[in-house]
């Protein structure tokens, strides 16, 4: 059953699960639809519509000199501070742009920093075809309106935090030598760290057990009962 779903669905691009589940109704096997859905989720088979097309990686890797993508990142200063910056990558190149650092990124800020970015590139702009960015509300129509001017087309992509997250790696992995990274233990620390943290004060070495050794000095001539000795000449 699992080798006939498969077939009808990579002879068929077009078909969704409900019609392969009718064509094999058709024919005497009784599938439900849901069963079909499971079947294609664990080989890797991606809705009808998707099917049909080019693969994301294929899309990319197609296309990836008219492709850039944008995304924030964050980083929190030594005062708590938590401050926002806005980067655009070229995805043919790897290039990144810094667009701005802001500790409240509004949707005008936003819309404000693609403006600049296009007066900075200037005719480098029309080399672009796709803007792709991820469903943040920081991202206003405003903000698609300015790539939009140029000719470029916005897409939509679900996989949030994926390029902050390596461009942040790759801006740290730059950073000035001979500064220390921030503690671990100071960036919000688990309830097992904090334990831990609280408890090492407290972990003190135990007393050893019995009496204690009293020291011991040397005789004191004064003392009571002590005759010195006598010399040789002594009388």
């Amino acid at each position: 059953m699992r080798e006939l779903v498969l077939r009808l669905a990579r002879e068929n691009p077009t078909w969704g699960c409900r019609r392969i589940q009718g064509e094999l109704a058709g024919l005497g096997c009784r599938i439900a639809p849901s069963t079909v859905w499971a079947i294609l989720n664990r080989a890797g088979v991606g809705p009808a519509p998707r099917r049909a097309g080019p693969t994301w990686t294929e899309f990319l890797t197609t296309q990836a000199d008219g492709i850039v993508a944008c995304d924030f990142l964050h980083v929190d200063t030594i005062g708590l501070t938590r401050v926002y910056v806005l980067f655009l990558i070229e995805i043919g190149t790897r290039r990144v742009h810094l667009l701005g650092a802001t500790t409240n990124p509004t949707g005008q800020w936003v819309a404000q920093q693609a403006r600049n970015l296009m007066l900075n590139l200037g005719e480098r702009a029309g080399r672009f075809e796709f803007l792709i960015r991820d469903r943040d509300a920081k991202y206003t129509a405003m903000f698609d309106v300015v790539f939009h001017a140029e000719g470029v087309q916005v897409l939509l992509d679900t996989s949030a935090g994926t390029q902050g997250e390596r461009v942040r790696g790759a801006l740290g992995a730059h950073g000035p030598a001979g500064v220390p990274g921030p503690d671990p233990d100071l960036q919000h620390p688990t309830p097992a760290r904090r334990a831990a943290r609280i408890r090492r004060p407290l972990q003190r070495a135990p007393a050893a057990s019995g009496p204690r050794a009293m020291p011991t000095r040397p005789p004191d001539p004064s003392c009571i009962g002590h005759r010195p000795e006598r010399g040789a000449g002594a009388t």
